[in-house]
């Protein structure tokens, strides 16, 4: 059954855990989800741990319990819960009984029938109890919300609530830093750079004063204003390389047009893209099209792509992976143009891949499929990106003859950028790209598409237009 990861970090409250605990395992959920919760203690010198312990030894199928052995701040305690966490959907819960945990369906609800892939609820929407308490704590909220707003472009109204529920593999994904209450702007900033769909809800809030035990203060208010200036100038929002490197090309959107105007003439109405990754072509071909399938393996990349395109009735994105034949099986004869760059050099059994292109197209349908040229340039970037090798001009040759194909034309493309990637790959074995070479490469691309045909060496990748016989 999906299963809700329920992650609680505590630090010294013996007083409320043992009751918040009693309620999370209470609460209603959604039919058909199951719980866990993931109680993670944050050094404290109270009796924390030992309920914890308790409560997890009493329910040993639905309560796991964590203890750091220093006190690190509820961004560390978030951090090691989602080391552990095995659900489809994660929640954060404090254990002070602010947070009402039969709110759970609510916050669920947009996740459940994929309209997001993160929820906030608000303490501030109108027509939900709360506890009336601070008015210059508020305004410290409703000036730092709008802080972390104007830099990362979002409209939200309590960046600083507890309740948010992630996609799991989502959350998981990100890079997270900050150790104590920083955590909040932080995840915010990254969720947006991610380009994800955030929803909020509104939420019931029964706050507790300093003298009942609230614990943040003017000095965490700071220490988030630093963390907001910190994150906002700063894109570390992948914990890989590969998936950094596609995120750094997406800014490369004159560099994408001129290769998705290089394809087009070849492009027909019903289109499957095969490792579309983050949708950096994808926002390019699918426009004006009958039906434009974008497929990754990646379940990340396939999230971020429906958040980009899915305003376009025309558009799905599926898991297909191109060296497994029964993913093509529903496919078969579907498409009339397979587009295909820079994926084949990524698979071992490229000639398996060739053919499974060949099933999915209908006859006279054409595969467009885009390869690096040549070993001689082969570097760090290429084994960090998992390229397995990258072509001649004979061997792309032969084994798209081999897999039945007819082909139209076999040409290069974009021999300016080949001596920067074998300086970069071979010399100075870099395992990323500068995001300001690539801007300065990105601004002089009306420059280089001029002068490719006429650069004396050869082109950093090949294009070959294969067709399916009639």
């Amino acid at each position: 059954m999906p299963l809700l990861s329920i992650i609680v970090p505590v630090y010294n409250e013996e007083e409320f855990l043992g009751a918040l605990l009693g309620r999370v395992l209470a609460a209603a959920l959604p039919e058909g989800l199951e719980r866990e919760i993931v109680v993670v203690d944050d050094g404290s010198d109270d009796g924390s741990w030992e309920i914890a312990t308790r409560y997890a030894k009493d329910h040993p199928e639905q309560v796991r319990a964590f203890r750091h052995e220093k006190n690190r701040g509820k961004g560390a305690a978030i951090r090691t819960g989602l080391e552990q966490v095995k659900g489809e959907y994660t929640v954060i819960q404090d254990a002070d009984l602010e947070y009402d945990p039969r709110e759970y369906p609510k916050l669920l609800a947009p996740l459940l029938v994929g309209k997001a892939d993160v929820v906030y609820g608000t303490r501030f929407a109108v027509g939900n109890e709360r506890r009336v308490l601070y008015f210059w704590h508020s305004l410290a909220n409703w000036f730092l919300t709008n802080t972390v707003n104007l830099f990362s472009d979002l409209n939200l109204t309590d960046v600083w609530t507890c309740y948010k529920v992630f996609r799991t593999s989502l959350i998981q994904s990100i890079p997270l830093r900050s150790d104590g209450f920083g955590f909040e702007p932080e995840v915010t900033i990254k969720l947006s750079q991610r380009q994800v769909h955030i929803y909020e809800t509104p939420i019931s809030y029964h706050g507790r004063t300093y003298e009942e035990g609230k614990k943040i203060g003017k000095w965490d208010a700071l220490l988030a204003l630093l963390t907001v200036l910190r994150f906002a100038f700063l894109r570390d929002i992948y914990k890989e390389s590969g998936p950094e490197i596609l995120d750094t090309l997406s800014g490369a959107m004159r560099f994408n047009r001129w290769m998705a105007d290089t394809i087009r003439p070849y492009v027909g109405q019903r289109v499957l893209e095969i490792g579309a990754g983050i949708g950096n072509l994808s926002r390019c071909l699918a426009p004006r099209r009958e039906l434009y399938l974008a497929s990754d393996i990646d379940e990340e990349h396939l999230a971020r792509l429906r958040s980009r395109l899915s305003h376009r009735p025309n558009f799905r994105a599926v898991t297909c992976n191109l060296s497994h034949p029964p993913d093509f099986d529903e496919l078969e004869n579907q498409v009339d143009t397979i587009v295909c760059l820079n994926v084949l050099e990524h698979v071992e059994a490229d000639r398996t891949g060739l053919q499974n292109m060949y099933r999915a197209l209908t006859p006279g349908g054409r595969a467009i499929v885009l390869v690096p040229e040549g070993m001689s340039v082969y570097g760090e970037l290429d084994r960090v990106l998992g390229h397995c090798r990258r072509y001649s001009e004979a061997e792309l040759r032969e084994k798209v003859l081999t897999a039945g194909f007819e082909i139209e034309t076999l040409f290069g493309f974009n021999r300016p950028t080949r001596p920067g990637w074998w300086f970069n790959g071979r010399i100075l074995r870099k395992r990323s790209f500068s995001r300001f070479q690539l801007a300065v490469f990105d601004r002089m691309v009306w420059l280089w598409k001029r002068i490719d045909g006429w650069l004396p060496w050869s082109p950093t990748s090949l294009i070959v237009i294969a067709r399916k016989p009639r």
